[in-house]
C-alpha cells in the first residue's frame, strides 16, 4: 500500500482525474455521460458487461465531488481487492466489513473521522446499522454507489435480503446522488432494482451487454474429459487462469484431481471447503498465477482478475443470467477469451425437476422456469447464440451487424438441420412401447438398445425384442439416438424422470408429434472432442509470452507483487505491459502516455520499468 494515499483531489476534472489517476485517456462508451450525471447530482442504474468500466462510472465522480464516497459491496474479498487496487493508484481508500479485525476497523474509523478518507467501501450490513447512518448523517457524502445490485432483487440470481433495507438511504439522504450498477440484469430485475431503491424516476444507463472479444460455444456432454482437455489446450495462453464450473462440490474436487493428473496447475473451490483452504485457493488465483480453477458458483462475484482467458461449464446453468455472469469473468482485459458450455439431457430435465418440487410461490416457480428455458434454447441453438443471449437482457444487436456474429459456434458452423419427424415418432413410440404393466419406463441407454435391435439380457428378460420398434432405428449411431432424445427433452416433449432411474416419459407435447401433426427439425449430431482454437474479438493482445520484454516485465511484475503481497494484475495489467514491450518508452514522459500509468504508477514504478526496457533493448 501508498504510505500516504492521496484524499485530497476533489475539484479537479472529471478527465484529469481519469488521465492523472488511472491512466486513462479517455472515457469510453457512456462513461462520460454517466460521469456527468452524477457530478450534477444526478442518481441512476447502470447496467454494463463485467470488464466495461462500471467502477468508473462511480470512482471519478467520488473524487471529483466534494466529501465521502461510499461503495456498497457484498463481498470482503471484492471490497479488499478494490481498495488495495485503488490505494496502489494513490488514492485514499479504505474497506469496513465484519471480517475486519477491530484493531484495524478501529484505524479505518479515526481516518475516517479525521476526514482522510475519500472512499470508503461497507457491507451493507455495515452501512445499515443506526451507529453507521449516524455518522454519515453529520459527514459532507459525495454519492453512495450500489455494486451488484442485482442482489437487491429478488427476481435475481444472487438475491441478498440485506440489500433491500438499502431502500433507506433515498428517504436519509435525499441530496446524496445514489448510482446502482450492475452487469446482469433482465427486465424484470431491472424494474425491481429501480422500485427497491427509490430510482424509477432516474435514468438507466445501458452500456450494452455484448462480449465480442468472448467466443461462446456449447455442446452436448459427450465425452466430458476429452472435450475439456481440447478445450482447455486450445484456449489456454500459457499466462492467464482458467476456471471450470460444475455442479456438485464433489465433481470441482474430481475434475481438480484429473487436470493436476494431467499436469495442470489445478484447484478447487466450494462452499463446504475448510475455510483456510478456501482462502489458500482464492488467494492463488487472485494473485495473478497461471492457474485452473474448478469451482461452483460459490466463487462467484469476488473474482476481479483481468487475465482469465477461458470459462467451462461442465453443468448447465439455471439461467442466462447465472451463465452471463459466470462466463463474464473471462477476458475483463478486453483480449480474446474463450467460453463453453457442456450439457446433457440429465441437466434440463434435473434443472424442471427441481424447479417444480421447490418451496417457492408459483410466481416465482413461473420465472425461474422461463430463465431455465431461455438457456434452454441457448444450448440447443440452431442460430446465433450470442443474439438469443442479448434478447435475453431485452437488446438486440443493430440492424447493420452481420447476421453471423463471427464468435460463436454456431456462426463459424452453422448446424445442420434435418426433418427429424420419422426419428422422433420412432423414439417416442419406443418409449411407449417398452413400457411395462406397472407404468414403470426405461432410461435411453435400453431404449436405444431396442431402437439398434440389440438383444441385451435385458432387452430378453422384458422380451422387447418383440416389440413392433425392436431395430427400426439400425441407421442412426448411438450418439445420434442421444441427440434426438435430447432434443425432445429440450423442446419438452419427453421428460426424464430423476427420481425413477433417469426414466423417459412422454409428456404431452409428444401427442401431436407421434400423429404427426407437428414437424419436428432437428439438428445433426456432430460429436467431436476437438474444439479449434477462436481469435474472435476486437483484436489480440499487441504482445505476449515469447516476446522478451513482455517477459521480463511479467518476472518483475510477479515479484513486486510478492513484496507488496497484491495480485499481479494491479501492479499492471498484462494489456498495459503489452503496450510498454511494443511501444518501448524511452522516459518517463514516453511511460506515461500509454493506458493504465497513472501519476501514482508512474511515481512508483517508472525506474524500474524504463531500466528493463533499456536491459533488454
Amino acid at each position: 500500500m501508498l504510505d500516504q494515499p492521496r484524499q485530497d483531489i476533489a475539484g479537479e476534472a472529471p478527465e484529469e482525474i481519469l488521465h492523472r489517476v488511472f491512466g486513462h485517456p479517455a472515457f469510453r462508451g457512456r462513461q462520460e455521460e454517466i460521469v456527468r450525471h452524477v457530478m450534477a447530482g444526478g442518481s441512476g442504474l447502470v447496467l454494463m458487461p463485467t470488464g466495461g468500466g462500471k467502477s468508473l462510472c462511480y470512482q471519478v465522480p467520488a473524487l471529483c465531488r466534494p466529501g465521502l464516497g461510499i461503495v456498497v459491496s457484498p463481498l470482503i474479498a471484492l471490497m479488499e481487492d478494490q481498495v488495495a487496487a485503488l490505494r496502489q493508484q494513490g488514492v485514499a481508500a479504505a474497506a469496513l466489513h465484519s471480517d475486519l479485525p477491530e484493531e484495524q476497523a478501529r484505524e479505518v474509523r479515526r481516518d475516517l473521522g479525521r476526514g482522510q478518507v475519500k472512499l470508503l467501501y461497507i457491507s451493507p450490513e455495515r452501512l445499515t446499522l443506526d451507529g453507521t447512518l449516524d455518522f454519515l448523517s453529520r459527514r459532507d457524502l459525495a454519492l453512495f454507489a450500489i455494486d451488484e445490485a442485482h442482489c437487491v432483487s429478488q427476481w435475481g440470481h444472487h438475491f441478498r435480503p440485506e440489500y433491500r433495507g438499502l431502500g433507506l438511504l433515498a428517504e436519509r439522504f435525499p441530496s446524496v446522488p445514489r448510482l446502482a450498477l450492475t452487469a446482469t440484469a433482465d427486465p424484470r430485475t431491472v424494474e425491481d432494482i429501480r422500485a427497491q431503491l427509490g430510482l424509477s424516476e432516474s435514468p438507466v444507463f445501458r452500456g450494452g451487454f455484448d462480449r465480442p472479444n468472448i467466443f461462446i460455444s456449447a455442446a452436448p456432454r459427450e465425452s466430458e474429459r476429452s472435450q475439456l482437455r481440447a478445450f482447455v489446450k486450445a484456449a489456454s495462453d500459457g499466462t492467464g487462469a482458467g476456471i471450470v464450473y460444475c455442479g456438485t462440490r464433489a465433481k470441482t474436487e474430481q475434475t481438480a484431481e484429473w487436470l493436476r493428473g494431467d499436469g495442470h496447475d489445478a484447484l478447487c473451490f466450494h462452499a463446504g471447503m475448510d475455510p483456510e483452504a478456501k482462502r489458500q485457493s482464492h488467494r492463488r488465483f487472485a494473485r495473478g498465477d497461471a492457474v485452473i480453477m474448478a469451482a461452483t458458483i460459490a466463487f462467484g462475484m469476488g473474482i476481479d482478475r483481468p487475465d482469465v482467458r477461458w470459462v467451462c461449464h461442465l453443468d448447465l446453468p439455471r439461467s442466462p443470467e447465472s451463465w452471463y455472469q459466470e462466463i463474464g469473468r473471462a477476458g475483463r482485459d478486453g483480449l480474446p477469451a474463450r467460453a463453453l458450455l457442456l450439457y446433457g439431457a440429465g441437466d434440463i430435465a434435473l434443472a424442471r425437476h427441481r424447479i417444480q418440487e421447490s418451496p417457492a410461490l408459483d410466481e416465482q416457480k413461473r420465472i425461474e422456469r422461463a430463465r431455465l428455458e431461455a438457456m434452454v434454447s441457448i444450448a440447443e441453438a440452431a442460430t446465433c447464440r450470442r443474439r438469443i443471449l442479448l434478447r435475453c437482457f431485452g437488446e438486440a444487436l443493430g440492424p447493420g451487424d452481420p447476421e453471423n456474429c463471427g464468435a460463436c459456434d454456431v456462426c463459424r458452423d452453422p448446424p445442420r438441420l434435418f426433418d427429424g419427424t420419422v426419428p422422433a415418432q420412432k423414439l417416442l413410440s419406443a418409449v411407449l412401447r417398452t413400457r411395462l404393466p406397472s407404468g414403470m419406463h426405461f432410461g435411453l441407454g435400453h431404449v436405444v438398445d431396442v431402437l439398434r435391435g440389440r438383444v441385451t439380457p435385458k432387452v430378453a428378460q422384458f422380451a422387447h425384442d418383440k416389440v413392433k420398434t425392436f431395430g427400426i432405428g439400425a441407421d442412426l449411431s448411438d450418439a445420434a439416438w442421444r441427440g434426438v432424445a435430447r432434443q425432445l427433452v429440450a423442446r419438452g416433449a419427453l421428460d426424464v424422470a430423476i427420481e425413477n432411474h433417469g426414466e423417459l416419459v412422454p409428456t404431452e407435447a409428444a401427442r401431436p408429434i407421434l400423429k404427426g401433426e407437428e414437424k419436428v427439425l432437428l439438428r445433426e449430431e456432430t460429436v467431436s472432442a476437438a474444439t479449434p482454437r477462436e481469435r474472435a474479438g476486437r483484436g489480440s493482445p499487441p504482445a505476449m509470452a515469447g516476446d522478451p520484454l513482455f517477459d521480463a516485465l511479467r518476472t518483475w511484475r510477479k515479484r513486486e507483487a510478492e513484496v507488496q503481497g497484491l495480485p499481479a494484475y494491479m501492479i499492471f495489467s498484462n494489456e498495459t505491459l503489452a503496450s510498454i514491450a511494443r511501444m518501448r518508452p524511452q522516459d518517463a514522459e514516453d511511460l506515461a502516455m500509454i493506458p493504465g500509468v497513472g501519476r501514482s504508477k508512474l511515481e512508483r514504478y517508472a525506474e524500474d520499468v524504463l531500466r528493463i526496457v533499456h536491459e533488454v533493448d
